[in-house]
């Protein structure tokens, strides 16, 4: 069975979340932190052969001790991250040498990702090389110059990203390599491999996959974590 390699990032500071310390430590309302469920989101999942855990070098202690109760860590490996995110994928990148064909990268903060739809993309990403998650815009979108409305935008065609986003590894390496030589930056792992003119394919993604951001996402996040042990 073919097999995946995971790249989850949990090097950010998180200051919108105005917490004293990152937020995939922050614990949920069942005893479990953020970057526990999102680790353990992957182990779960038959495909993946192994993680590297992107994380601070403030928080690499802390996060060793955690990710050491949890079932399946031979498989993760930590390394630290760099100053953007683009430099923390690609310092996870370079851990992956004679890895799977296929690398998926993907927020730590997002703790209620599926295994539905690890199952698409992976599946998409092998079929095309490049494939990413992402649901309806819900919202109208206005686009905005100087506190003035100048466009509504049509939103049909719009696409919320999420991740996990995957990729050929090579192709992800080539994106990387191109967007330094041309010093570019961008927001997400698709964002570079964009740049090479490569087309990039989407998945239906869940609403439940939210990236926890700031104190709002975390109510959301309890109530998440609640019904889904209501489903158990």
């Amino acid at each position: 069975m073919e097999k995946y390699d995971a790249i989850v990032l949990a090097a950010g500071v998180g200051r919108r979340m105005a917490a004293t310390k990152n937020k995939v430590l922050l614990t949920l309302d069942d005893g479990r932190t953020i970057i526990e469920h999102t680790v353990m989101a992957f182990l779960e999942d038959s495909q993946c052969a192994r993680i590297v855990l992107v994380v601070q070098a403030d928080d690499h202690s802390e996060i060793t001790d955690i990710i050491a109760n949890v079932e399946g860590n031979e498989n993760i490996m930590l390394v630290i991250g760099g100053r953007e995110r683009q430099d923390s994928v690609k310092i996870g990148l370079q851990e992956l040498q004679n890895g799977a064909n296929i690398v998926m990268v993907h927020d730590g903060a997002r703790p209620f990702i599926q295994n539905e739809t690890l199952e698409r993309v992976f599946e998409k990403a092998r079929e095309t090389g490049a494939a990413i998650v992402g649901v309806p815009v819900k919202d109208t979108i206005k686009r905005v110059i100087e506190g003035a409305v100048v466009e509504t935008v049509e939103r049909a065609c719009l696409c919320q990203a999420q991740t996990p986003q995957a990729f050929r590894l090579e192709l992800l390496k080539a994106a990387h390599k191109y967007a330094e030589e041309v010093a570019f930056l961008g927001t997400d792992e698709a964002s570079l491999v964009e740049q090479l003119g490569i087309t990039v394919h989407v998945v239906k993604g869940s609403y439940q996959n939210i990236k926890i951001t700031t104190p709002e996402d975390m109510v959301l996040a309890q109530a998440i974590v609640k019904q889904l042990k209501e489903e158990r």
